[in-house]
């Protein structure tokens, strides 16, 4: 099968990039040839096919000369349905995979699909086609409003970065890339959780067209299980306050006995350190996944305090495979994936006593945790093989389709 991978970033972005990269070898790992689609980018990895990427829009970078096109690419410009065009021509694939594709690149390029008679598979990694902004957040707090409603919400509460003219934009790009036309020009939506399909339902999509599919991790990040755990505990992600990072350190101050590893980095990374680094939390900074893998491996906990409605996120699904388990806020996907008492707890999001209380009854309580049982159930279910057998079975059922 020949099978067209598209995403705006081609390198270690954040989790999109990371899930196209591995598909990517996943694909050709089982004899699949694979075509990549992405926006030129100074970091992206090597490809043949970059020759077919449209320039870069950096939206945080201002620039008169860019303008233009940077208000026009959500919207599908000639640039881009020109290169898809001839990657199309070129590569003749048999499915069309999109992953993180608005705004930079744009559903456009599904649009081409469907003229063309290719099926089109979407992995949707946000909440984007029910929220303009994304995250479900409005003001720093979950926001639901354009939830199977008009979405003038993003509009009226400056949803993206507090700027009229950017949630402008983003409304218009709702309007012009509707549901009644996203539903056309694509075979299947994947939702990596439950709760996105959830959400997707509610705004008006066909839950027949919708599959559920996690995450995967590959067998390259596996480790060796420990049995034996460190008086630590960590954070992975980025330092911004969506993600709940100062409900994590205010809950940390309380316990000077262990020590608190954040990796990551983000515009809050200053000022957190300044506050609250200390002899028991520590910031890393950017790190590797082997650099990554030791410290979560060792660690008696890995904690997402998110204040956002994460999807399915990937840092619990490696925490997970390392047998580390999990305290997770009680918002969107999170609590899909953990099991309170089996491998890891729940908190309620942005409430420092209960995530302090969950803190001390896991490590007061370790013994309850079966490292190497939570490692043997998590590389089950998020294989790379259990996540490449349904996957194959969504593009076969479109082809199905497509040739009767």
């Amino acid at each position: 099968m020949r099978i067209l991978i598209a995403n705006k970033y081609y390198y270690s972005r954040g989790g999109d990039c990371i899930y196209t990269i591995e598909l990517e070898k996943l694909l050709k790992e089982k004899n699949h040839e694979v075509a990549i689609f992405s926006m030129e980018h100074p970091l992206n990895l090597d490809s043949g096919f970059s020759s077919y990427f449209p320039r870069e829009i950096d939206y945080n970078r201002k620039s008169l000369k860019t303008f233009f096109t940077a208000i026009f690419r959500p919207f599908g410009t000639g640039e881009v349905k020109k290169k898809f065009r001839e990657l199309i021509k070129d590569f003749e694939p048999d499915i069309i995979h999109l992953n993180n594709i608005h705004t930079q690149l744009s559903p456009v390029i599904a649009q081409e699909a469907y003229r063309n008679n290719i099926p089109v598979v979407w992995t949707l990694h946000d909440g984007k086609l029910v929220c303009p902004a994304y995250l479900f957040l409005s003001n720093n707090l979950i926001c639901e409003d354009c939830v199977s409603k008009s979405k003038i919400s993003v509009v009226k509460k400056k949803c993206i970065k507090n700027s009229l003219m950017a949630s402008i934009l983003a409304w218009f790009e709702a309007i012009y890339w509707n549901r009644e036309k996203l539903s056309v020009i694509t075979g299947r939506l994947i939702a990596p959780s439950e709760f996105l399909k959830g959400k997707l339902i509610l705004d008006g999509y066909r839950s027949s067209k919708i599959s559920v599919l996690n995450n995967f991790i590959s067998k390259s990040k596996y480790g060796t299980i420990s049995s034996e755990r460190k008086d630590q505990y960590c954070y992975i992600g980025r330092l911004s306050s969506e993600k709940g990072i100062e409900t994590l350190l205010k809950a940390a101050e309380q316990f000077p006995e262990f020590k608190l590893i954040i990796i990551g980095t983000g515009p809050l990374e200053v000022d957190l350190k300044r506050k609250y680094e200390n002899h028991h939390i520590e910031f890393t900074g950017y790190r590797k996944w082997d650099d990554i893998k030791d410290i979560l491996a060792s660690s008696g906990c890995m904690v997402i305090p998110s204040k956002c409605y994460e999807n399915n996120p990937l840092t619990i699904l490696e925490s997970l495979c390392l047998g580390t388990p999990v305290i997770g806020s009680d918002t969107g996907g999170i609590p899909e994936l953990i099991k309170p008492g089996v491998n890891g707890l729940l908190f309620n999001s942005g409430n420092v006593e209960d995530l302090q209380e969950k803190i001390k009854y896991l490590f007061d309580n370790s013994h309850v945790f079966n490292y190497p049982e939570i490692a043997s159930d998590a590389r089950k279910k998020y294989s790379s093989e259990a996540h490449y057998e349904k996957l194959n079975s969504i593009y076969n059922d479109l082809l199905h389709i497509k040739n009767h």
